[in-house]
């Protein structure tokens, strides 16, 4: 099952260090990555394998949440079929 993670927020020095050490800890491939920063704020989309994970769906979008909280940046995972529904033209 293939999830999307958005990460937005002011840059700063370790964000995607932070995640990704995080997504490793958990068993979570990363499958694809892109990231940018415009006028300061850093924003990351990821597509990430979330079949191997050593946690339920849930507690992972629970503690990739508050990562975000304790780097300052908003952290969200979503199941890649509901993204896919929700950002339908």
């Amino acid at each position: 099952m293939k999830g999307i993670i958005t990460v937005v927020g002011k840059d700063k020095v370790g964000i995607i260090a932070k995640v990704c050490t995080f997504l490793s800890e958990e068993n979570i491939n990363i499958l694809d990555i892109s990231q940018t920063i415009v006028q300061g704020y850093f924003n990351m989309m990821m597509i990430v394998d979330i079949d191997s994970a050593k946690s339920e769906f849930v507690e992972v979008v629970d503690c990739i949440s508050k990562l975000g909280q304790e780097i300052g940046v908003d952290i969200r995972l979503q199941h890649q079929a509901i993204f896919d529904n929700m950002h339908r033209i």
